[in-house]
């Protein structure tokens, strides 16, 4: 019977892993200690497996579990709930790793365009690429459709919600949508330039399936969504009933449980559907390390079954001095998300802009070819 891995990493004494490592298993699946499971079949088939586990430090070890593909019954709350459900309550237990075997991956809506076709959307095929929030959030439909404008004429390739933007009274989602949409329109009148506008989609399933609905009708080609704050299931969902379009993953949300960024933005996001992840980078107010910035991003674009690779978008507090950095340590297959950084002097956001989004064509492999 073919099995998922999973590594779980573990606060414990060195004496008592090996317990807690088999505690884990049989919570994670038949939710029972081994001593009250009597059934063979279920022993052998159902309960969780201990494949072994690697010190870390003095207090904490990787533990690596098998858990039977058959107990998440091709669904993906039920999956979920399998990899980390009861162990979530457990404050010495982080999930930090699943494998999934072949037929796990193909019941996964997993990206619709992914990194190539979002460069084919934006006519961007081989440079890193650029991305600018509206904000802040009080901002009065008006004057954030401006904004888009603004950004849209400087270069900019996305230009998204800022993902505290909902359906407030000042900024009306329909409103918003469609003032945006008609700013993006009027930036790209005479000019070879693609940008696209992405509204942010954000409520209960019923609620943000009625927004994927207007949005797409009016001509949105992206959409940006939070999946921790949705759901996963609903994401995943919304992703494979809903949308047409690509989809940015907003990573709100996403440290309420404790699962390791890598694995929840990098693998599992894009796995429910993303076609871009964004996440905090190192160097900016979150500050994770760069190693597990690293690591996300190259699960976001190493191979995955059959999925597309995603787009990792790093963000958080980039600052336009230091790109060149922040390109040298994800490469060009990256989208560049810098907001504050634009913003700071209102009356120089098309000056900063134009330098970000010509920063980003300055760097791409054949105009570094053409320089030298």
């Amino acid at each position: 019977m073919s099995r998922v891995a999973v590594t779980y990493r573990v606060r414990s004494a060195p004496a008592d892993v090996s317990a807690v490592a088999q505690a884990i298993a049989f919570e994670q699946s038949v939710e029972l200690p081994p001593s009250a499971v009597h059934d063979p079949e279920i022993a052998a088939h159902i309960a969780g497996r201990v494949a072994g586990w690697r010190r870390r430090d003095d207090h904490h070890f990787d533990v690596d579990i098998e858990l039977a593909v058959a107990t998440m019954g091709g669904d993906v709350a039920q999956t979920v709930n399998m990899l980390f459900g009861n162990s979530s309550l457990q404050d010495h237990v982080e999930l930090v790793d699943v494998r999934f075997p072949h037929e796990c991956l193909t019941m996964l809506p997993g990206p619709r365009y992914g990194l190539s076709g979002l460069r084919t959307l934006l006519g961007a095929p081989d440079r890193p690429l650029t991305c600018a929030a509206l904000k802040p959030q009080g901002l009065p439909v008006e004057r954030l459709a401006a904004l888009c404008e603004t950004l849209a004429r400087a270069g900019i390739d996305v230009i998204k919600d800022d993902h505290g933007l909902a359906d407030q009274a000042y900024s009306p989602f329909a409103d918003r949508v469609r003032a945006c949409l008609r700013a993006i329109d009027r930036a790209r009148a005479g000019s070879a330039h693609r940008a696209v506008y992405a509204p942010s989609i954000v409520g209960s399933p019923r609620r943000a399936a009625a927004q994927i609905r207007l949005a797409q009708e009016a001509g949105a080609q992206a959409l940006l969504l939070a999946p921790s704050l949705l759901g996963l299931p609903a994401f995943a969902e919304l992703v494979r009933e809903d949308i047409k379009v690509p989809v940015i993953a907003h990573p709100s949300f996403g440290g309420a449980t404790r699962i390791a960024h890598p694995l929840l933005i990098g693998t599992l996001y894009r796995a429910l559907g993303a076609d871009a992840v964004i996440f905090p980078h190192a160097s900016g107010r979150f500050a994770p390390p760069p190693s597990a910035c690293r690591e996300l991003a190259e699960r976001a674009r190493a191979p995955l079954g059959s999925l597309a690779p995603a787009l990792p978008v790093p963000a958080g507090g980039l600052q336009l001095d230091t790109l060149d950095d922040v390109i040298a340590f994800y490469g060009h297959d990256v989208m560049l998300l810098v907001g504050g950084s634009l913003l700071s002097d209102p009356k120089r956001v098309g000056e900063r802009a134009a330098q970000f989004a010509a920063a980003a064509r300055a760097s791409a492999p054949t105009a570094q070819g053409a320089s030298a």
